[in-house]
């Protein structure tokens, strides 16, 4: 799995992020409010597991503008879940333009993994095996951790609101 970015300072304060479920598909979507206009394409960009869960990376003039949980990867809750804090920055990650395909699958032996805390108000997506060497807030409350060759390995959404049933 491969989905080079391109790291650049901010334009603007970081956005603001409207979470919403859909009770009856259990999708969870974070969009960013006043995404920044710039040059660049529009698309979605599909993060396939081995497990068939999915993630849909919105992309809005060439920048991530909101994140979608279409299929869950099994949650793995763990007693403290805490996001990376010291070396955080904020930074607009730009996806450059490809090829009209945007769909992305995960090798075989490399899974999506999630991970939450107790009260799934933090979650963690882990793509494959990458490790981050970076991690940047694209949003109030979405960082994106990026390896050493400039690619996704990972998604936090932090404040989540609770699942409407559990509310």
């Amino acid at each position: 799995m491969s989905i080079v970015v391109q790291i650049e300072p901010p334009t603007r304060a970081p956005a603001e992020v409207d979470y919403r479920w859909d009770a009856d598909t259990d999708i969870l979507t974070a969009n960013c409010r006043a995404t920044a206009v710039s040059e660049g394409t529009s698309d979605t960009v599909e993060l396939t597991g081995n497990d068939g869960s999915w993630l849909v990376l919105d992309v809005a003039s060439g920048s991530i503008a909101g994140i979608e949980v279409a299929v869950w990867p099994d949650v793995r809750k763990v007693a403290a879940l805490l996001p990376p804090a010291d070396a955080v920055e904020d930074a607009r990650l730009v996806i450059p333009a490809r090829s009209p395909v945007r769909d992305v699958s995960l090798d075989a032996d490399a899974p999506l993994v999630a991970e939450a805390d107790q009260t799934e108000r933090t979650i963690h997506f882990r793509l494959g095996r990458q490790r981050s060497s970076r991690t940047v807030r694209i949003a109030r409350d979405i960082l994106i951790e990026v390896d050493r060759r400039n690619t996704i390995a990972g998604v936090w959404l932090l404040n989540v609101p609770p699942f409407p049933a559990d509310a």
